[in-house]
């Protein structure tokens, strides 16, 4: 299937097709808990001068990879890049997150937002992408991504990070119809952004919808899921005669997995609230898992982790579609070495639930 990849477990899982083992990768796997990449940022400045730099993004991309037999690689880069290219000026303050100098609370703000164009004001991203997909000579597929246009519009709205959502809340329902047309905007822009990613070389996307599991049932199909569902069916999904498998990931979102699989994408991210026995159940062989060890578990024994490991992949049970991950990033002051002990757990252990 994936003929120019040495190891395609990830597409492969992601399409529910069979493999010997079960693949793993890690969310943030490229980023704060190695030293080797704290090293880099600190030589480059910003975490944005990383980002917007495609050598340096590769390098940061390519540094878990080095350390682990990892089944894919995901993008270096942020969430954020789409608002920033909307003329929102993202910057980052060490220890608070990131932010914006310009907030949208209005319909005109956001009549005035642009859709950014991926080969002028993103070209960092697709100059990444592409020189990732190069210096990985087809040793593991390459995962390309975005935030969801819920999340995206989060930030937008609060203008940083939050613990209440009153503003983006407060919009939502008192001008309905100024969100939804944020959202589509959103969701136009993203749609753009990652055919690009894949013309540039992704091959394979995921969207991340960090925020989705704080609106109600009702709220989270209007203004969440039905953008996410607008997004993939915009996606290319062949590129060379090959899939490109779409994941789906809502942060708290375990509840509404059947209506996820809905959408018609290829694989749903789970986090550690939901056991993947259930999950199963409620997609119902329309799609691929991902998830789900809670990355607290990380500071753990070694023995513990293990055990870990092996419960999820019991919970799961037999057969292909389970993509192994964490329940959401790794913590950034977790031990590389912890990172290892799991990675060759999974690998070790999920082997049996293929035969």
């Amino acid at each position: 299937m994936s003929h120019s990849l040495v190891n395609d477990r990830y597409i492969k899982a992601t399409l529910r097709q069979e493999t010997d083992r079960t693949p793993i990768w890690m969310m943030r796997q490229a980023g704060r808990y190695l030293p080797e990449y704290r090293q880099l940022r600190a030589e480059a400045g910003s975490f944005m001068d990383l980002c917007t730099n495609p050598e340096l993004a590769c390098e940061v991309t390519l540094q878990p990879l080095r350390r682990f037999p990892l089944d894919a690689a995901i993008l270096f880069s942020d969430i954020l890049t789409i608002p920033d290219a909307m003329g929102l000026g993202l910057y980052f303050t060490p220890g608070e997150g990131p932010a914006f100098k310009k907030v949208v609370r209005d319909e005109q703000t956001v009549k005035a937002l642009p859709i950014p164009d991926p080969n002028q004001e993103l070209k960092y991203v697709t100059d990444a992408v592409s020189t990732i997909r190069r210096e990985l000579k087809g040793s593991v597929p390459l995962i390309g991504f975005s935030g969801s246009p819920w999340t995206l519009a989060t930030y937008m709205v609060e203008g940083g990070t939050t613990k209440n959502f009153s503003e983006v809340k407060g919009l939502m329902y008192e001008n309905p119809k100024a969100m939804h047309m944020l959202l589509d905007k959103l969701a136009d822009s993203i749609i753009v952004y990652l055919n690009a990613q894949v013309e540039a070389g992704a091959q394979a996307l995921m969207i991340f919808d960090t925020w989705g599991g704080v609106l109600t049932p009702h709220d989270y199909q209007e203004f969440s899921l039905r953008y996410m569902s607008k997004i993939v069916d915009g996606l290319q999904r062949q590129k060379d005669g090959q899939q490109i498998p779409v994941t789906l990931f809502t942060k708290g979102g375990g509840k509404w997995l059947d209506l996820m699989a809905e959408t018609g994408c290829d694989c749903l991210g789970v986090d550690w609230t939901t056991d993947l026995s259930e999950a199963r159940q409620r997609v119902d062989g329309k799609t691929a898992l991902q998830g789900n060890m809670d990355p607290s578990l990380l500071y753990a024994s070694d023995d513990r982790i293990r055990e870990e490991v092996e419960t999820i992949l019991a919970s799961y049970g037999h057969g292909s579609g389970h993509v192994f991950n964490l329940g959401h990033g790794i913590h950034q002051t977790v031990n590389p070495e912890k990172a290892g002990v799991f990675i060759n757990a999974v690998h070790e252990l999920s082997k049996k639930y293929h035969q």
